[in-house]
C-alpha cells in the first residue's frame, strides 16, 4: 500500500500505489471522479477495503515552474492527454489560431474526438473535478422528474443533494463583493444585459473557496482564479475531489489508488467475483505492464464516455455476455453550445477576469436554455461577453463496438446541435437586439458564431433503470455496478456534477445496505 501524499493545498490526498499482478481486492473502482470518489468514501466508512484504478496521473508533483497545473494562457505538456497539439475549446482569438504544439504526455484534459463531436474530460486523480469551472448547481426541483424519472425527488432534495453539497465543499460568493470587485466586471455586464432583456439572472454556488479569491484580489495569497487557471487545473482555491471526498477517503486508511492504470477487461472469475485486466501506463501513454487482479465487486466510474465504451466492448466481445441491450444507449451532450457577443466600448468587461463562473441566465421554461456567463481570461480588455449554454436538447446517441478497429464508435450527428443553437438563440438574439450588439465570429474559427463542436458535460450510456436497475446494479452480472454520469440520460438542465454526486450518494447507500 502506498504512502499518504499531501495535495497542493496541504490536505491528505488518497494513498497512491501500483496495484500488484495477482492482487485480490474486495471492491475495485474504475475511475476516481465524482461517482467513484463517493463510492470509495462510503464503502471505506462501511469497513470495505477499496482500490481505485485511475487512467490519469495523481497530479501531486510540481513541474519545472514549481506549480502542479499549467496556466490556461500558456499550455504545455501538462495540458492535454496524449496530444502533440492542443485542442482548446476556443480555437481562435481576434482572427488568429491559438492552439500550439506540445510534447505528448498524459496531460490533464482529454479532447476525445468522435464522429461529429469532441468530448472534453478530466484525466487524473479527481477526474472532471480537476478541469471544470466548479459551478455547483442543483437543478430546480420541478425539473427533476424529467432528469431522473425513476428516482424519488423528495429523497434527493431532502437527503442526497444536501449531502453532496456538503461533501463537495460548496459555497456562495459574497454578493456585495461581487458587485464591486474588478474580477467580476464581466459578469456584471452579463447581468445588466440579461436583466434589461427580461431574463432571470441567477447566482450559482461553486466549489472554489471565495474567501481565498478575496485574498487573491487583495494580493495576500498566490493567485489562481485570478491568474487564469481553469482548463488545465487550479493550483489554489478550488476544492476538487482531491481536497474533499478523496481526502476523507484517505483518512479511513482503507482506500488506495493506482494512477496511470487502465482497465481493459472485466470477466466473471471462476471462484467468484471478477477477473480484471489492467494496463499500467507511462507518461508518454505507453503500456509498461499488464496485470490481472481479482475483485469481489467492481464499480464502473470512468465517466460517461469511459464507462460506456468499456461496457459496450465487454458485452460485444463476450467478456460480460449478460449485459442487456441498453448498454451504450441514451448518451447526450447536456445540450452544450458556446458563443460570444461583441459589446459596445462603454460596456468593457475588464482585463482581469476571475476564471471561476458564478452567474447564469435562466430561460429554461420559455426557451429551453440555461447559460452560464463565462470568463474570457485573456489578460486584456476584449469588450466581449462569453457564454456556455446548457439546452433542453432531445437528441441521444448510442455507442457501438467496431469489430474492425477494436474500438467503440458514437453515432452523434453534428446537425443535432442546431436544436441547441436555436434554444441558446432564444437568449442571445434578444439581448443583441436590445443592446444593439452582434455575435463574435472569431472564437471558433473564421466567421463561425457557435461553438457547436463539443461538450464538457457528457452524460448517459448506461442509463439508470435501463442498463442497470434503479440503483446502478448492472443487469446480468451480480456484483457489477455503475455509479457515475453514465447513469443520467443525456441532460440535467444545469451543470451536472452535483447531480452525479447526489445520485452516487443515493445509490451507494442502498448498495451498502443491501449488497454488503
Amino acid at each position: 500500500m502506498g504512502l499518504g501524499l499531501l495535495s497542493h493545498t496541504g490536505r491528505a490526498a488518497a494513498a497512491t500505489t501500483s496495484i500488484g499482478d495477482g492482487a485480490r481486492v474486495p471492491a475495485l473502482i474504475i475511475g476516481s471522479g465524482y461517482g467513484g470518489s463517493v463510492a470509495a468514501l462510503r464503502l471505506a466508512q462501511a469497513g470495505v477495503d477499496v482500490h481505485m484504478i485511475e487512467m490519469g496521473k495523481s497530479w501531486d508533483t510540481p513541474g519545472s515552474d514549481g506549480k502542479i497545473f499549467a496556466n490556461t494562457r500558456t499550455p504545455d505538456d501538462r495540458s492535454f492527454w496524449l496530444r502533440t497539439r492542443t485542442k482548446q475549446p476556443l480555437s481562435n482569438f481576434l482572427g488568429f489560431p491559438i492552439d500550439k504544439n506540445v510534447s505528448r504526455h498524459t496531460g490533464i484534459l482529454d479532447a476525445e474526438e468522435f464522429s461529429g463531436i469532441t468530448v472534453y474530460q478530466g484525466r487524473g486523480v479527481g477526474g472532471g473535478s480537476l478541469v471544470n469551472g466548479g459551478m455547483a448547481v442543483t437543478p430546480n426541483r420541478e425539473r427533476f422528474g424529467a432528469i431522473l424519472p425513476s428516482v424519488d425527488a423528495d429523497e434527493m432534495y431532502d437527503v442526497y443533494y444536501p449531502r453532496a453539497n456538503a461533501g463537495l465543499g460548496v459555497n456562495e460568493i459574497d454578493r456585495a463583493w461581487f458587485d464591486t470587485t474588478d474580477c467580476y466586471q464581466y459578469a456584471r455586464v452579463g447581468r445588466k444585459h440579461a436583466e434589461r432583456s427580461g431574463f432571470d439572472f441567477v447566482y450559482v454556488p461553486n466549489v472554489y473557496d471565495f474567501n481565498y479569491m478575496k485574498q487573491e484580489a487583495a494580493g495576500n495569497v498566490p493567485r489562481s482564479a485570478l491568474a487564469a487557471e481553469i482548463l488545465y487545473g487550479n493550483n489554489h482555491g478550488k476544492k476538487s475531489l482531491q481536497q474533499t471526498y478523496l481526502a476523507q477517503a484517505a483518512a479511513t486508511g482503507r482506500v488506495t489508488i493506482s494512477p496511470l492504470h487502465r482497465v481493459t477487461s472485466v470477466t466473471p472469475a471462476p471462484s467468484g467475483g471478477y477477473t480484471v485486466t489492467i494496463e499500467q501506463l507511462n507518461t508518454g501513454g505507453g503500456v509498461t505492464a499488464t496485470k490481472t487482479v481479482t475483485a469481489g465487486k467492481v464499480f464502473f466510474a470512468a465517466g460517461s464516455v469511459g464507462t460506456s465504451k468499456l461496457l459496450v466492448k465487454l458485452k460485444a466481445t463476450g467478456a460480460l455476455p449478460g449485459l442487456n441491450n441498453e448498454v451504450g444507449k441514451g448518451w447526450g451532450d447536456n445540450g452544450n453550445v458556446m458563443c460570444g457577443r461583441a459589446n459596445h466600448m462603454w460596456d468593457a468587461t475588464g482585463s482581469l477576469q476571475s476564471s471561476i463562473p458564478t452567474v447564469g441566465i435562466d430561460n429554461w421554461e420559455e426557451g429551453g436554455a440555461f447559460a452560464e456567463v463565462a470568463p474570457l481570461p485573456t489578460g486584456i480588455e476584449t469588450y466581449a461577453s462569453f457564454y456556455l449554454s446548457i439546452t433542453n436538447t432531445p437528441h441521444r446517441a448510442q455507442f457501438s463496438y467496431n469489430a474492425g478497429t477494436g474500438g467503440v464508435d458514437l453515432n452523434w450527428q453534428t446537425s443535432w446541435k442546431q436544436t441547441s443553437i436555436d434554444m441558446a438563440k432564444s437568449i442571445f438574439d434578444k439581448i443583441n437586439r436590445k443592446e444593439g450588439t452582434i455575435y463574435r465570429t472569431d472564437l471558433f474559427g473564421f466567421y463561425k458564431i457557435w461553438g457547436d463542436h463539443l461538450t464538457y458535460h457528457p452524460l448517459g450510456g448506461a442509463v439508470l433503470g435501463k442498463a442497470t436497475d434503479n440503483h446502478g446494479r448492472l443487469h446480468g452480472h451480480p456484483g457489477l455496478y455503475v455509479i457515475d454520469g453514465s447513469l443520467i440520460p443525456g441532460n440535467t438542465s444545469v451543470n451536472p456534477f452535483v447531480t452525479i454526486t447526489a445520485l452516487a450518494e443515493r445509490n451507494i447507500d442502498k448498495i451498502i445496505d443491501t449488497d454488503l
